[in-house]
């Protein structure tokens, strides 16, 4: 059965960046994991702080592009996270429930959009 936390998007998504965070600051810094920390971080992080930009959306329009924008850096969250457990593999196992949870906020955000209507062309 899901916590209540689950259905607090602000929440799950300021627990999932502190996740990320938390994890990569274990990480040795190498030439490849570097760049790939810096993405991964900001990716993660950009999901929540764009729904807290949608929740003060200023029209359905603006509101409908921050979710779309919280779509995209799901998505872009879970190829970090798959880049990184290939690049540090003794910590794949860390990374597959980071995936899981961005692939879960990725079908979440998916569904709002989808349910959001477009606003007409002016």
């Amino acid at each position: 059965m899901p916590k209540s936390d689950d259905y607090d998007l602000e929440d799950r998504t300021s627990k999932f960046s502190e996740s990320v965070i938390e994890l990569c600051q274990t990480l040795n810094e190498t030439a490849v994991t570097r760049p790939l920390i810096s993405q991964l971080v900001r990716s993660a992080s950009s999901i929540g702080a764009n729904y807290c930009e949608a929740n003060d959306a200023h029209s359905p329009r603006d509101f409908r592009h921050k979710i779309a924008l919280c779509r995209k850096e799901s998505r872009e969250t879970k190829y970090w996270c798959r880049l990184m457990a290939k690049a540090v593999n003794s910590k794949a196992d860390e990374f597959r429930p980071l995936w899981q949870e961005a692939h879960e906020l990725n079908l979440i955000f998916s569904t709002i959009f989808r349910k959001t209507k477009p606003a007409p062309e002016a």
